[in-house]
């Protein structure tokens, strides 16, 4: 029961977060991933929708295991890509309602196929957590690099990667301190706690260099399909939580990952690239009264 209490608590984050980043990432193409971006306040009120969001999905890995959890991040894109579309003045297209029923149901398949038989008290080590920065900090540079010598929607996917794994790592950490509480505070007075909203700032610094470039479909079905990879590897490599063995159950959750992530790039693909702004006008050159 708790599990499940877990999954509507992610889910309900899920609609924040996709909330808050189709305002963010209207306004990142307005002004790019600057400092001009505090000055606008539809991007402070969708990163407190944002954070409202992640709140939520914290609050979520405090009782429902990481593999579980986060499949349902992808889950933001089915509401993302209508709010954008809205923000953009038209009307969803149907290959993204397609997409969209692809993933609710890739993502339905799944939570009910990888439902552990029991539940594992998260536990990490201080050599095992730093090697695991490690392999994200060599991820985000060598994206970060790549993402320097291309263009468009390359870039935005480049860059998605980077934020998508430093997301993945920020799930990981609050599923450490959250989970392995047990009503015990002290256990807050650790690093791992400070970690989290150091990887916290990192991850939103990513996602607006991501949606600045101008593809927000393709930036955040990046985001929402690396975050929950990266996640559920996590979960089961590092915290030893159990990924389903059986033929008879691997390959349908293997089946539902692939509609999922089907879906999540026909979304991606299909949603509105840029927000077109109209030029202000260039003043008229004066006039001269000689003649």
């Amino acid at each position: 029961m708790t599990t499940w209490v877990g999954l509507a608590v992610a889910l309900a984050g899920a609609l924040g977060y996709a909330l808050g980043a189709a305002l963010q990432q209207y306004e990142a193409v307005a002004e790019g991933a600057t400092l001009k971006l505090v000055k606008r306040p539809r991007w402070w009120i969708g990163g407190i929708i944002g954070f409202t969001g992640a709140c939520l999905h914290a609050v979520a890995l405090a009782y429902a295991p990481l593999i579980m959890v986060q499949p349902i991040s992808v889950a933001t894109l089915v509401f993302a890509v209508p709010l954008a579309a809205f923000m953009y003045g038209r009307r969803p297209y149907k290959a993204e309602i397609f997409g969209s029923i692809a993933v609710a149901v890739g993502l339905l398949w799944l939570m009910l196929l990888v439902d552990p038989d029991h539940d594992v008290t998260p536990r990490l080590s201080t050599p095992a957590a730093l090697g695991f920065l490690g392999v994200i900090g060599v991820i985000v540079l060598i994206s970060q690099i790549w993402a320097s010598r291309v263009q468009g929607a390359n870039k935005a996917l480049l860059l998605a990667l980077g934020a998508g794994v430093v997301t993945a790592s920020v799930s990981t950490f609050v599923r450490v301190v959250g989970g392995g509480l047990e009503g015990d505070l002290s256990r807050l007075l650790h690093w791992f706690t400070l970690a989290i909203p150091t990887l916290l700032i990192c991850a939103v610094v990513l996602l607006q260099r991501s949606y600045a470039v101008g593809y927000f479909g393709i930036a955040y079905a990046g985001v929402q399909v690396v975050d929950p990879i990266t996640s559920v590897l996590a979960g089961a490599v590092l915290l030893g939580e159990p990924l389903p063995t059986d033929p008879a159950t691997a390959v349908p959750a293997l089946l539902a990952a692939a509609l999922t992530i089907g879906g999540t790039i026909t979304l991606g693909r299909l949603a509105p690239d840029h927000s077109k702004k109209t030029p202000a006008p260039l003043p008229e050159p004066a006039t001269s009264d000689r003649g």
